[in-house]
């Protein structure tokens, strides 16, 4: 016979078993809770659970008994024949603890090859959603996450005290479901003292273990990626982990060439993890989202829409709010503003980004920041090149995948990184030449204007080359040569329209006004026309260039070998100019600014004269590459 348990400090426990135990949940020394179901000569019988119940033999009575009465007893002996006998015990103190019956416990991963049968499952509730038939709880162990369907009646909740987020035991019947595992719930218990700290360590550390990025040599050689690899590895482990925990992940980027280059390997990349943890086939559609923005900021106006959405799936779907991942902008104080709304609802924010940062606006609101800037190095390390760093570490399947993208990534943002060299030969040796590559850059930019908020999901992945080679080559020729004639239209209306001047510190200035002598609602945008007269007066001149091309509330500027710092340009505007209400930013050689209508002609005006008095800089320019 085993002693008794008990606390440190020396009180007994007593169990109080589930209904559902059987005499395998018995141990003998220990002290139950049990009801008096019998009075016979020669003692009473006492049931412990619905199906265990034992004698109490009239030697060891000293107090009499009726049926119903609860009393406390001690496992005297379990026989070989499974009878059990019980004493009394007469306790002063006690602490009553539940027990649950004894299972074998499986895990997420091993329940394809259960199916039709009883399993029991550990492991926390990280989404619950009402159907209009049952309740289902999606439950996460250590291997994975199932969805776990109890019914109670069409569209009633079952189980309704089970909240996100709380560590249950489930038991239930092993199926499929659309190509996917799921469980029957038979019963659904919260877990409670010792089990649910046992539980909660076990996932804690699969979390910790699991959330590791994949180990991969850089896509090339390139000292100036070596320290942002640590942190995009802690941005890695930050994703992985909200995968693993079942929390939904939105990805906001710009809508450009980098920014696509950027953004799509890492969907793809998060969707085939989201694969790999869910049993839920469609977990990839409800739990990532990609989003393309137009300003590049962060706008009230798309984190309105993102909240709204969150807080819309949380409530109908029983998902929690998610991770914010901001790609290829999100690095200034314009973004604030937005990130602030996010801020109340506690939404973690991520960004990985090469504009010109203002870390003191925005670091408070944000959990990582990645920008060359913030490592000495600057504009010439895109988006696009970090993020496929950032790709690989988060799936092992995508390895010589992505080759091709950082040169893409590289060309569409005019990058004069020394390292260009090293990506393009890394395309060709994928068969990525740089004529193919340049019509990839102009069927982005064009992809980019047509699909306008939508993400393109699969077509933007289609033109990088990422799935179906045949159709990536058809349709880049279609769309480069329709981007190429578009832009040569526009081209040829405008030409004779363009005004130009010298600067005193001898660059070229080239400037259009975009609302009189150019194509409204078409493509090519302002960016991209004044980027292509930008480029041709470059060829043309072989000297430092400017050019502004600009409408009633915007200009969009370009330099060559000219070091324009448009950030300051902006401060400096604000400052000279009271209610011009001047925003905006860009890199030291590319950027945008807004204005009010009103104060266009003395924007203009303070902005020419700063370019004149910018330095010049033959490492800006195209030809120093």
């Amino acid at each position: 016979m085993s002693e008794s348990s008990s606390q440190s400090d020396g009180t007994p426990i007593v169990y109080d078993l589930d209904p559902e135990c059987t005499r395998s949940d018995l141990e003998a020394g220990q002290y139950y809770r049990g009801t008096v179901n019998g009075v016979v000569e020669y003692g009473v019988f006492v049931d412990v659970s619905d199906s265990v119940s034992g004698l109490v033999h009239e030697s060891s009575l000293d107090t009499e008994y009726a049926v119903g009465d609860d009393v406390i007893v001690k496992v005297a002996e379990i026989k070989a024949d499974g009878d059990v006998s019980f004493e009394p015990a007469d306790l002063d103190s006690y602490d009553l603890v539940e027990k649950r019956p004894a299972y074998e416990r499986r895990v997420v991963s091993t329940l394809g090859e259960s199916n039709g049968d009883t399993v029991h499952l550990e492991g926390s509730v990280v989404q619950i959603k009402q159907t209009r038939g049952p309740t289902v709880f999606q439950v996460r162990d250590e291997t994975g996450i199932v969805p776990c369907t109890a019914y109670e009646g069409a569209g009633v909740r079952s189980y309704p005290e089970v909240q996100i987020g709380d560590l249950v035991h489930v038991a239930g019947t092993a199926g499929s479901r659309n190509g996917g595992v799921q469980v029957e719930v038979d019963r659904l218990d919260v877990l409670e003292g010792d089990q649910e700290q046992s539980v909660g360590a076990r996932l804690e550390a699969a979390s910790a273990s699991q959330s590791d990025p994949v180990a991969v040599e850089p896509t090339i050689d390139w000292p100036a990626l070596d320290e942002m690899r640590s942190d995009l590895a802690d941005v890695a482990r930050q994703l992985r982990r909200a995968v693993l925990e079942g929390r939904p992940i939105r990805i906001r980027h710009h809508a450009d060439g980098d920014g696509m280059c950027a953004a799509a390997p890492v969907e793809i990349a998060l969707e085939r993890l989201i694969e790999d943890v869910h049993e839920d086939t469609e977990a990839p559609r409800h739990l990532l989202k990609r989003l393309p923005s137009k300003a590049p900021y962060y706008e009230m106006e798309d984190a309105t829409r993102d909240l709204n959405y969150s807080l819309g799936d949380r409530a109908r779907h029983g998902q929690k709010l998610p991770v914010l991942l901001m790609i290829d902008n999100g690095s200034t104080a314009e973004d604030t503003p937005a990130y602030r709304t996010l801020d109340s609802y506690d939404i973690p924010v991520i960004v990985i980004d090469h504009h010109h940062p203002d870390p003191e606006a925005v670091d408070p609101y944000v959990d990582t920041h990645v920008n060359p800037y913030l490592y000495g190095e600057d504009y010439r390390i895109t988006s696009g090149m970090l993020s496929v760093e950032l790709a690989r570490m988060l799936h092992p399947s995508l390895g010589d995948e992505l080759d091709h993208v950082p040169a893409i990534a590289g060309l569409a943002d005019r990058s004069k990184a020394d390292a260009m060299s090293d990506y393009l030969e890394l395309a060709a040796e994928a068969g990525y030449d740089e004529s193919h590559l340049d019509d990839i850059v102009a069927a982005l930019d064009y992809a980019a204007y047509v699909l306008r908020y939508d993400a393109g999901r699969g077509f933007v992945t289609d033109l990088l080359g990422i799935d179906d080679e045949q159709r990536h080559r058809e349709l880049i020729d279609l769309l480069a040569d329709r981007a190429r004639q578009d832009t040569e239209r526009q081209l040829e209306a405008n030409t004779d329209h363009v005004e130009h001047e010298r600067l005193a510190n001898g660059a070229h200035l080239y400037r259009l006004d975009l609302d009189e002598f150019a194509h409204r609602f078409t493509y090519p945008p302002p960016g991209k026309t004044t980027g292509e007269l930008h480029d041709r007066k470059v060829e043309a001149t072989g000297e430092p260039v400017i050019t502004v091309g600009y409408g009633p509330d915007f200009a969009v500027l370009r330099s060559d070998g000219v070091r324009l710092d448009i950030p300051e340009m902006v401060t400096d505007l604000n400052d000279e100019l009271p209610g011009a209400g001047v925003s905006g930013g860009g890199h030291l050689v590319v950027g945008s600014i807004r204005f009010v209508p009103g104060m266009r002609e003395a924007v203009i005006g303070s902005l020419i004269e700063k370019m004149a008095d910018a330095e010049l800089d033959e490492a800006l320019s195209s030809s120093s590459t």
